[in-house]
């Protein structure tokens, strides 16, 4: 954009400049805002932000670009935000100078900073490899909080007008900080806006869910770019074509050109246009058109030039075209003529002068025009002139121009540099690309290169698909050859094992962990047998065998410290602390957890596992407001590696959305969960729409089912959503009477965990069925006798489940706060289960005693809804006891509760217990003489179901001597001699209605 093209006119957009001028605040000095514009490729994007520009320019502001390139697989993370911190340099270099010494991540996506160097050797040979820091990891929240620092600081200079391009090509890394600028407002004069292919975004295309987020920002004003008119394409035609056209030619251009100003333009451009030429249809043959115009030289320049992309540097260009032959001369014709025909337009290509496309299709269809022999030729120059590091240029470029060119060696070399790149800026989905490029390219080789494969699943796990990192492992341990040394084979087995502790598997890593310990020669020790058995110490952990554990990972520790590996060490330790906590040892837990993260120092692995690991320290001891501190600041220290969406820093976002549930802070649990602005993986973002569907449930939210089906599909690779969709699942399915329903999930979760969790699911079961009793309990005195006697049967089955879970375990200890509640509860439901189905009903002091211990065990566990839950459980229980004070004084204070926390289903629970519910349509139509009570009336109606005062005090919580009160008073009012002859009398005067 810093070099324009007069010759097409902007027409037919009046109105939509007029919108973009407003969204994007560029004629306000003070304004800021951000716009995003879709559009097909050629519809006129660029040429409006054009105009935008020369406003921009006009008021005073100063206009930085960035564009994203096509490189595939081998996308350069931040290339845009790259070009942008060049343009801001040369511009404002004492900001940007100012800004790095805050944030010195910032450096790293200079341009200067992101190209190969030569380098020689001690012994001579020629190395490529990256300028300054290659071994650091940049820390992502700092370049993020550097990015927007940068162009708040530039703004106060002066108002900036920021322009990204083609964000349809732009990397995950770059999306995402897309989606940090439009999320945080920038306080400063910027106009961020920013441009995409809407017919280039297809269903699968990694921008689409991102659009979806960013579309739900209130502060981001989108603007689509639809087909010119006929009326404005006319405009266009006779501005452009240097000699008058006939009417029919201009039918022609105006029905091949579909309203596409590229097209129009192309098309107007053509010699010898007639309505009976014979023109291709499509955008490459017109493309190609053009291009016959250019003689021999300029059209070498030219398809030399596409092979690069859009844009290719003056100096990389020059080489590649001397590689074949053409001189000085010859580039300098050419490139003018190609410039003087626009179809090149000088442009930098990043920190050199060079030139670009004036449309990517174009670079595309010259592309596709050259020979198969051309392009390979061309892609081997590219080669040369990149592999000797003398011209600047990237690992990211040289692996795609060296696999194109067949060179697979340098391609493989590349696409592995390009990954380790990626890695070092936080960037774990493109490294991952490019580990599993390099992997493609050795073929068979590949299953004996396993550091790539370690590396690549590495990757894979960072970017939150731990799966298909199992799945990669997995594969080339199958194709390793048996003559393979031992210890590869044993570095395989521990990289699966490893990858499978976050996901679910259907193999058990201890048979990997054993095996590979049996390769590895105990004598001499190694670094590769410490870490075995650090792994093989997870495994045993997974298998609660915590002294095979405890001893493994001891053994590691020792090992690690003798051979000089403290991360080692401090991983190790990591096991030996959970082992800890499992044993009941909560305060010795703490106590290694903290050594480590004192010694861990930019160990960042290891502090997010600490961190993480601290936290459900604390959440298992019921301490949730440290736990829900501890989690997030793992979480920020994920985000801040790159790494959101590795296991410990997702898991970390989820638990701290559950403990804020626990807490009662509901609105906090939608915040934590909500991925708005960001492009997590399916899993990923299924696990995070999991752990809201309580607060859906618990609201009583109509879409909650629908979003328990969009998380289902997911339960395969991940049993915690299992049950956050179960317990969701009851309450909602309960809420609404379908308890055949709520029965049915249950059963079928719990199959579900027994297959994914064998023998570690007792006190879910426990938690689950307190649920799903409980719910039957609060419908089971609408029903029929024997279908009360077919739920009571269900809940005993249930209380048995409870008894063998009470003699298989312990509740006693910190550690077991939350079993011990769900435990508590359980009996409790059973009991109301029993009393309301009248099927050995327990005494009401006994029901009272149940609900009493189960609000004190969920104080004691601070679960603030469930609090609520239970003393509206126990005021109607105390209803039935004759102890309506008490009674009272709950109902106000869950009420409270139910009330910030927006329960609804909880709230008409309370009326139900507080007497203020009810069937209060029949006093809509009372007998002229006869005038009943809300209650009388509630006890009339099920009089005439046919229920006993028994069953009518179960149901309503009252004594059944007060409903007998009731009564009496009911067939007083309605001159009734007897219970049916009342209902009969109420029926034909209005007051009780079927």
């Amino acid at each position: 954009m810093t070099t324009l093209d007069r010759r097409a006119p902007l027409v037919g957009r009046d109105e939509l400049l007029a919108d973009l001028a407003s969204f994007s605040a560029v004629d306000d000095p003070e304004g800021s805002a951000s716009v995003l514009i879709g559009g097909d490729a050629g519809v006129g994007k660029t040429r409006l932000l054009l105009a935008l520009r020369d406003r921009a320019v006009a008021a005073g502001r100063l206009v930085v670009v960035g564009h994203s390139l096509d490189f595939g697989d081998s996308a350069l993370p931040y290339l845009p935000f790259s070009e942008i911190l060049g343009r801001l340099q040369d511009e404002l270099p004492a900001v940007v100078d100012t800004v790095a010494q805050t944030y010195p991540a910032i450096v790293r996506l200079l341009p200067r900073q992101r190209v190969r160097v030569a380098q020689t050797t001690p012994e001579g040979v020629e190395a490529a490899e990256h300028a300054s820091g290659a071994d650091d990891r940049s820390s992502r929240s700092d370049l993020f909080a550097g990015i927007h620092a940068l162009l708040e600081e530039a703004a106060r200079t002066q108002p900036l007008l920021v322009v990204i391009e083609d964000a349809h090509w732009a990397d995950q890394s770059s999306r995402e900080l897309l989606s940090y600028l439009f999320a945080r407002q920038l306080e400063a004069p910027v106009s961020l806006v920013v441009s995409y292919r809407s017919d280039d975004v297809h269903r699968r295309h990694p921008l689409r869910p991102t659009l979806a987020e960013w579309s739900r920002l209130p502060t981001l004003h989108r603007l689509q770019v639809g087909p010119l008119s006929e009326a404005s394409v006319r405009i266009m035609v006779h501005a452009l074509h240097p000699d008058p056209l006939t009417d029919e030619q201009v039918r022609a251009i105006i029905s091949r050109a579909d309203g596409n100003a590229f097209f129009v333009e192309e098309l107007s451009g053509m010699e010898g246009l007639s309505s009976a030429a014979t023109l291709p249809v499509d955008l490459a043959d017109l493309l190609l058109v053009r291009l016959d115009r250019l003689d021999e030289p300029s059209r070498r320049v030219v398809g030399a030039a596409s092979v690069a992309g859009r844009r290719v540097s003056h100096d990389l260009l020059a080489r590649v075209l001397a590689a074949s032959g053409s001189d000085a001369r010859d580039l300098d014709l050419g490139l003018r003529q190609a410039v003087d025909a626009l179809i090149l337009e000088p442009r930098q290509a990043g920190s050199q002068p060079g030139y670009a496309f004036r449309h990517a299709l174009l670079s595309e269809a010259v592309y596709d025009d050259l020979l198969p022999g051309e392009r390979a030729r061309l892609h081997t120059a590219y080669v040369t002139a990149l592999r000797d590091g003398s011209i600047p240029g990237t690992s990211a470029e040289l692996a795609l121009h060296a696999r194109a060119a067949n060179d697979i060696e340098t391609a493989i070399a590349a696409s592995t540099e390009a990954g380790d790149e990626a890695m070092r800026v936080g960037a774990p989905e493109e490294a991952a690309q490019h580990y599993q490029s390099a992997l493609e390219m050795l073929g068979p080789r590949a299953a004996v290169e396993v550091g790539l494969v370690a590396s690549a699943a590495d990757a894979l796990v960072d970017a939150g698909d731990a799966y298909r990192a199992v799945k990669l492992v997995s594969a080339h341990l199958t194709m390793l050859p048996d003559t393979a040394p031992v210890e590869s084979r044993a570095r395989l087995l521990l990289a699966k094992a490893e990858s499978a502790f976050t996901t679910e598997v259907d193999f058990d890593p201890l048979d990997l962990t054993t095996s590979a310990l049996a390769l590895i020669p105990e004598e001499p020790p190694s670094k590769l047998r410490a870490r075995a058995l650090m792994i093989h110490a997870q495994s045993q952990r997974w298998h609660h065998n915590t002294a095979g554990a405890a001893a493994a990972a001891s053994a590691a520790v020792q090992m690690a410290t003798e051979l000089g590996y403290p991360g080692l060490a401090r991983a190790a330790s990591l096991v030996l602390a959970k082992v800890a906590d499992l044993s009941g040892q909560p305060d010795d837990a703490i106590a290694r957890l903290q050594k480590v993260l004192g010694e861990a120092g930019e160990d960042v692995d290891v502090e997010i596992r600490a961190l993480h690991q601290l936290a459900t320290v604390h959440f298992g001891i019921g301490k949730f407001a440290d736990a829900r501190r501890l989690y997030l600041e793992a979480l920020a220290r994920s985000k801040a590696s790159g790494r959101p969406w590795s296991p410990w820093g997702l898991d970390a976002r989820a638990v701290a959305g559950l403990a804020a549930y626990i807490l009662g802070d509901w609105d906090d649990v939608l915040a934590i969960t909500d991925t708005s602005g960001e492009a997590p993986p399916p899993l990923a973002e299924a696990y995070l729409r999991s752990v809201a569907l309580d607060v859906e449930a618990g609201r009583g939210m109509a879409e909650v089912l629908d979003h328990i089906a969009a998380v289902r599909p997911f339960w395969e690779r991940d049993g915690a959503m299992v049950l956050y969709c179960t317990t969701a699942a009851i309450d909602t399915y309960g809420d609404r009477g379908d308890l055949e329903a709520a029965r049915d999930f249950h059963d079928d979760s719990i199959a579900t965990l027994h297959r994914l969790w064998p023998g570690s699911i007792m006190w879910l079961r426990v938690r689950l069925s307190a649920l799903l009793v409980g719910q039957i309990a609060s419908h089971v005195p609408a029903l029929s006798r024997s279908e009360r006697a077919q739920w009571a049967a269900l809940g005993e089955r249930h209380a048995e489940g409870n008894r063998d879970f009470a003699a298989s375990v312990s509740l006693e200890g910190a550690s077991r706060v939350e079993a011990r509640a769900w435990y508590v509860r359980s009996k409790a439901e059973i009991l109301r289960l029993r009393w309301l189905a009248d099927v050995q009903p327990p005494s009401s002091a006994e029901l009272v005693s149940a609900w009493r211990a189960s609000v004190e065990a969920f104080q004691e566990m601070g679960h603030t809804f469930e609090v609520a839950r239970s003393q509206t459980r126990l005021a109607a229980a105390l209803h039935a006891a004759g102890e309506a004070p008490e009674a009272r004084r709950l109902v106000t204070v869950a009420r409270e509760t139910a009330r910030r926390l927006r329960a609804e289903p909880l709230l008409a629970e309370l009326r139900t217990v507080a007497g203020t519910t009810g069937r209060r349509g029949r006093e809509d139509h009372p007998a002229e003489s006869v005038t009943l009570t809300a209650r009388e009336q509630e006890i009339l109606g099920l009089v005439a179901q046919g229920r006993s005062n028994g069953e009518i005090g179960r149901q309503l919580f009252i004594s059944t001597k007060t409903v007998s009160v009731h009564v009496s008073n009911i067939l007083a009012k309605l001159g009734a001699a007897g219970r049916t002859e009342a209902a009969a009398i109420a029926r034909r005067q209005g007051v009780l209605q079927d």
